[in-house]
This record gives C-alpha cells, structure tokens and sequence, in this order.
C-alpha cells in the first residue's frame, strides 16, 4: 500500500453550487439497449427529492486517460484544483479510505472521473470551463442516495421503512385489489384443470401464467420462481460485488467464502450496523446450505466483493458510489449489485456521470443491476425509476410479488434517456441472511428484488464464459419468464435462471 501523500487543506468548502450544463454525448460501441442518448443541452434539474452534497462530479467524455490528464491541468490553471489523488495509486484490492480526506480531486481511473471537493470560488471558475466548451468535461453536483428500505408488507419490518405519497400521476384503477385476486384465482384454477392438476407454478414455460409460490424447506419461493434450483451453476470463478451498507462478517453462513472488502464511508469499516447490505448479499451470494431454514442464496460459489458506499445510516454519495463501481471494475468482477438510490422527478433524465460509468463498466466487462425504486403506492401513486438505475448503461429491476404481480411500491418506467424497466425479480416478504444474532430476515422493495438479478447473471457467467458486459445482459435478458403486465412495469418479464 502506497505511503500517505501531505497535501494542504481547505480553508473553505463549497455551500452551493451552479446547475451543470449538459453536452452532448453519443456513445461509441454501445449496442441495443445500452445506446446513451444525446444531452438536450438544457439545464439538469435533479432538485426534486435531491439533496446536493457541495461536491462536483466530472465526468471526461473522451475514454483516454489522456483526456483526464488534460482536464486536470485545465482544473489546475483555471480553478486552482491541484491536490490530485488517483485511485490507481491505491491497492486493488483495498485501501485507507482516509489517504484521499484532504484532497481537492480524487480520479477514479477506470471510468475517466473525477469527484471535486472545491470552495466557491473554484466551483464557479469549473463551471465558467464547462460552459466555455474547451474541454470535453460534463461537470454535474454530487448527490445524496439511499438504501431503498423495506416497505412494510410484511410483519417483520425494519422500523423506519416507508412509503412517498407526495407527488400522484395518474388515475386509480377502476378494479380493486380483491377483485384481481378473485381473477387470479380463477385463472390458476382453470389452467391446473386443463393440465391435469399440475399447478401453475409447476409450469414455468407457460407464458402468461399467473403462478404462485411460497417458502418451503428446500428453498425461498424467489429461488423457486425464478428456477434457481433447476440450474447446476453455482457462480463458481465469477466476482460479484454488492455496493450497499456492507456485511456482517461474522455471520456464521459467510464463514470460509472468498469475500473482499472495502469501505468508502469515511470513518466506518465495512461491517454492517444496518442490515440491508447483508440482506443484499445473502440473497446474490448466500450459502447452498445455510445453517438454519431453507437455502436464499443464489451463486453460493461465487467471489464476494463487498463495496461499503452506504453508512450504517443507510445514505452514502454519488461519489462514494462511483468509487465502489471504479473498484469493483478494476478488480474485474463481472457483475455489480445496487440496491440504492435516489428518488428523481416525472421528465429528469440521467446523470452523464453515471451513464458514462455504466458503459465504462460494459466495455470492461462488468455489468451493474440497480434497484428500480420504491417510491410508488399503487394504483394511486406511480414514480419514476430513480437514479442510478435510470442510466441506459445500468439494468434497472422492478419488483414482483409470490403471485408474480408488480409490486405496489416499484417504480414504473416513465422517463426518457433510458428511465425503463429492463427486468423484474422476487422482490415481496424475501427472506434472507441478517446481521447476527437475528441472523436471517424477510423484508420487501426493489432492493431485494435486484441481488436475485445479479446473482443469476452470475450463474448465467459461469455457465458462458464469454458472456461480459453487454453479451451477459442480452442473455439476462432472453431468460425470462414473460407476464401478463406491461414492460414499463416489469421490461422484458422475471429473469429465470435456465
């Protein structure tokens, strides 16, 4: 590990911030779905549930760290940004996270970034350098981003779990819930007459179908629904990293895993004082075998990489998070899971940072899956996918319930520029590991819905060792299930692991 650099520091942080000009940006080699759209070049808003931090983002549109070097001199010359760390410089594996505390930029190498932690006066000169158009920068305020909480639909909660109802688009449905039940029960009833009496869950081919399923001895009824059991994969030589509120190290059905760590929460260790990291991690990554109750974990061979970027709080910034994404790409894992975010308005397009990190991470053969959001209250309320998951380059998941129905709180897709739903995944009373002494858990949101994504397109990277980057997202993407919903609600159904 690199000895720690004497840097001056700051006598002023910066308290507010001009809104980022967008640019223009159109990718290169991107491919089908992962296309970046172009910048409209109006004014990103973002202020809609968005709590800035005072930091800067600075995104280089050129993918040569050539192009960074130039940016960091124009910086440098023009806003007097010279206390430059690079992540390069650090172990890969892991670092001190308070060699970077006292400097001005910190680059995260493999995406061409840099997070500015700068006065006024040095805010205002880097946005007179955007806006004169001489270097291809994007430069856009840092943001607050959350773990998306259980919602309550079960009866062993976490306390402050809950539901926005601020904002309503949309009229409610003209049918009620008790009559889509009946439906569905009949509809269920009919198919398993004309199949012989073979349920509906047992027909997983049967497109349309609306199944049920449950929790048994053998396994959680998201490991049955998305037919985890039927595949003979384990993750085994695949890197999965979760970027969350960290893990329980100790839990005893972790014990003997390969896991990496690394905090990016100034003044915590990776060590989960939450929960819903270690949620997250159980279900992506958890034990064939665990030691009490039935199995929850998916690619139970697979490399553990754990990226803490949320405080034990459960908030963490978008700098925090693009280190985490930076680290898990330079340690080559070939998916990244989020379970996070922040809430965006009707119309907010992504932020250039994190579509240009998204693709970074495709052409480097990572593939990121982020949660959807839970701010919807269904049929009332529907929002937005939130951000990061509303980047073109990241695969935005949706949750459905054991009766394979959107969930009442997943978001829907509603904005431009890449704001779909791309797939859906077990994501209602989802059992799962809890840090000792609870040790295992049922919660509900889009957040457990996304480790069941990354944890079989882990199976699916196993089972076709060229499948990387994007190549892995449309095979994800061809194994689904189908359902009788609308893609802005679920994109192209329940992802299935054979």
């Amino acid at each position: 590990m690199m000895a720690k650099k004497r840097v001056t520091k700051k006598t002023a942080r910066r308290a507010t911030k001009k809104r980022a000009t967008r640019a223009s940006l159109t990718a290169q080699g991107s491919a089908d779905e992962f296309t970046l759209e172009p910048g409209d070049g109006g004014t990103f808003g973002g202020e809609f549930g968005a709590e800035r931090t005072g930091r800067s983002i600075v995104t280089v549109m050129g993918d040569s760290p050539a192009k960074m070097k130039i940016a960091l001199a124009e910086l440098k010359n023009r806003a007097g940004v010279s206390n430059v760390m690079r992540m390069s410089d650090f172990g890969v594996e892991s670092f001190e996270l308070a060699q970077t505390e006292d400097a001005e930029a910190i680059v995260l190498d493999e995406l061409n970034i840099a997070i500015i932690d700068g006065d006024a006066d040095q805010m205002q000169q880097m946005a007179a350098m955007e806006e004169s158009g001489d270097t291809e920068v994007i430069i856009e305020p840092e943001y607050m981003n959350y773990a998306f909480d259980d919602v309550g639909l079960d009866d062993d909660v976490l306390e402050e779990g809950s539901v926005d109802q601020e904002t309503s688009i949309g009229d409610a449905a003209d049918v009620s819930a008790d009559y889509l039940r009946g439906y569905q029960q009949g509809v269920n009833a009919l198919i398993q007459s004309m199949s012989g009496g073979v349920s509906v869950s047992a027909q997983p081919g049967l497109v349309g179908a609306l199944a049920t399923f449950s929790d048994n001895a053998a396994a959680t009824w998201g490991l049955h629904a998305t037919r985890v059991l039927n595949s003979r994969f384990s993750g085994r030589g695949i890197r999965v990293a979760v970027l969350d509120t960290g893990l329980d190290v100790r839990h005893p059905d972790f014990a003997g895993r390969t896991i990496q760590t690394q905090s990016f929460i100034p003044g915590e260790s990776v060590q989960d004082g939450n929960g819903h990291g270690t949620h997250c991690v159980g279900t992506s990554c958890g034990a064939l075998r665990p030691g009490v109750g039935p199995r929850y974990g998916i690619a139970h061979q697979a490399e553990i990489f754990v990226g803490k970027v949320l405080s034990n709080r459960g908030s963490g910034s978008d700098g925090g998070i693009l280190n985490g994404i930076n680290w898990a790409v330079r340690n080559r894992c070939q998916v990244v899971s989020m379970s996070l975010g922040r809430r965006v308005r009707v119309g907010e397009r992504p932020t250039q940072n994190y579509e240009v990190a998204g693709r970074r991470a495709l052409q480097a053969g990572t593939l990121i899956v982020a949660a959807a959001g839970n701010d919807s209250s269904r049929p009332s309320l529907i929002q937005p996918v939130s951000s990061p998951a509303n980047a073109s380059t990241i695969v935005a998941v949706a949750a459905v319930d054991s009766n394979l129905s959107v969930a009442t709180f997943s978001n829907r897709g509603i904005n431009p520029a890449g704001g779909e739903i791309n797939v859906a995944g077990p994501g209602v009373n989802v059992l799962s590991s809890w840090p000792m002494p609870v040790r295992r858990r049922s919660i509900s949101g889009t957040s457990m819905a996304t480790p069941h994504v990354a944890g079989i397109a882990a199976l699916i990277a196993q089972e076709i060792p060229s499948a990387r980057g994007v190549q892995l997202y449309r095979e994800l993407r061809r194994r689904v299930r189908r359902l009788p919903l609308g893609s802005a609600d679920v994109g192209n159904g329940l992802v299935e692991a054979v």
